[in-house]
Order: structure tokens, then sequence, then C-alpha cells
């Protein structure tokens, strides 16, 4: 069974809600983010989503390009974060790890050539930010047939008709991007998280975590009330160009988070 599957069917169980944490891979170093991963384990984060960096970034904000533009410059490469993630594995890290990537590096590796090589090194979803499921039949089909899930954004302004069309699609978790717009620090949540939680929900059985713009315990605190998990990336990628203490940032949202009951 995917190793997302069996977090969240293990979330629920004991009733409590995912913290999902994303970070550009490579940010300043490979051995950084395989050190990150690793602490991110140890206090609880749920999902790690690792930004395959890529040099035109459409759909993340300032921070998290400029993250992907160090990642580059120290000799990131998509080739090199499936060996860290296959050296995380190997170590015995099992916590469910999610390739936030765009479609042209895909593309350029080759789908099924990616897909195997995903499933052996231990990735457990793909987000292909620029990739509409419409257009995503031998992506999607190699990623399902390595054992891979293929995960889908929905967005504020998406019609129901479409929200019915990206859940048949979709595996692990859907992606709801809680406000229009690029990633990046926010300083209050959207009040339309609800309403749109309930429409997809009439749509999937799947979890629904809610990202774009989470930056404190708080807001964590008040998306875990309406989603089953919370993503927050901005606010700890501007903590690792801070060189600050990154665990400890975080470990006070994975807590605001897991006291939902």
């Amino acid at each position: 069974m995917n190793r997302i599957d069996l977090k969240f069917c293990a979330l629920r169980a004991v009733k409590q809600k995912g913290f999902i944490v994303y970070i550009s891979a490579g940010d300043p170093n490979l051995k950084t983010t395989a050190k990150l991963a690793r602490d991110f384990e140890r206090i609880g984060v749920d999902v790690l989503e690792l930004g395959v960096p890529f040099s035109d970034p459409l759909a993340d904000g300032v921070v998290n390009q400029l993250a992907a533009e160090r990642s580059l410059k120290s000799g990131t490469t998509l080739t090199r974060v499936l060996s860290t993630v296959a050296g995380l594995r190997k170590t015995g890290c099992e916590i469910p790890v999610v390739f936030y990537i765009y479609y042209n590096l895909i593309h350029q590796y080759g789908v099924a050539k990616f897909a195997k090589a995903a499933a052996v090194a231990g990735v457990d979803g793909v987000l292909a930010l620029d990739l509409p499921p419409e257009e995503a039949g031998n992506y999607q089909s190699a990623l399902r047939s390595a054992g891979v899930h293929p995960i889908y954004l929905i967005a504020p302004t998406t019609p129901e008709a479409r929200i019915a069309e990206i859940c048949r699609h979709a595996g692990g978790f859907i992606y709801y991007v809680s406000r229009e717009g690029v990633t990046g620090m926010q300083k209050t949540i959207s009040h339309s998280i609800a309403p749109m939680i309930a429409k997809i929900r009439k749509h999937t059985d799947l979890p629904v975590a809610v990202g774009f713009g989470i930056s404190t315990p708080a807001q964590a605190r008040a998306v875990a009330v309406q989603a089953d998990a919370c993503i927050v990336g901005s606010a700890i990628v501007n903590q690792i160009a801070r060189k600050g203490n990154v665990a400890a940032f975080v470990a006070p949202m994975v807590k605001a988070v897991k006291s939902r009951r």
C-alpha cells in the first residue's frame, strides 16, 4: 500500500489531521534536504513535498522562486533528487514523499522512465503543476502502474463540474489551493475554504489538503479544523533561507494541527 494511503488511514484511526511540509529540494544543497527530511519525520510531519527546481516556476511566489534558484545553483537535478530520496529510504526514513514538479522535467526525462525511477527511489506521489488531467493520460497511467499517486490541484475558481473531473483522475489526496495566485506567506486564511472543501468532498473520498499562504500555528490549526491536512511551504522555505532552526519553527505548527480532534 502506498505510504500516503497508509499515513492518512493512520491519521483517521486516531482522529488526527495531517501536516504536510513543502521545501525546495537542494536548497541550499541536497545534504541539507536529506537532513531536514529526517528532522521532519522525527517531529511528526506526515508528508514531505519536495519541489524539484525548475528555471520557470510559474506557480511559485518570490520565496519559492529564490529557493529554486539556489537549488539549481547548487547543482540539483531531477536525477539527483531521485537519488536523495533513494538514500533516505535506504537509511530507514519512511516519511511519504511527494514531488512538486513542472511537467517539462518529466517530459525531458521520459514519462515511463520517470514513473519507474520515482517508484524505485521511494516517491509516493507526484504533483505536476502545469499538467491538466485531460492531457495526462500516459503520465497518469504510468504513475498508477508504478504505484505512485498522481496528485492534482483544485483552485477557489474551479467550477464544480471540473472539480468532479479532477477528483476522478486524482490519487493520494486532493491539493486545494486556498487562494488565487502564486505561493507565498499570508496574514489571514481564506473564508472560502470550508464551502470549497464541502464541494470537493461531494466528489471524492480522498483526503483534502489545503495549502498556499499558511504561515503560523494559528492558521494551521484553523485550516486543520476544516481540512484533512494543511500544507505549509513558503514560511518554512523562508526559514531555510534565513538559516534558522527549521525543525523548531515547524514543531509548533505540527503540534497545533495534532491538537485538533
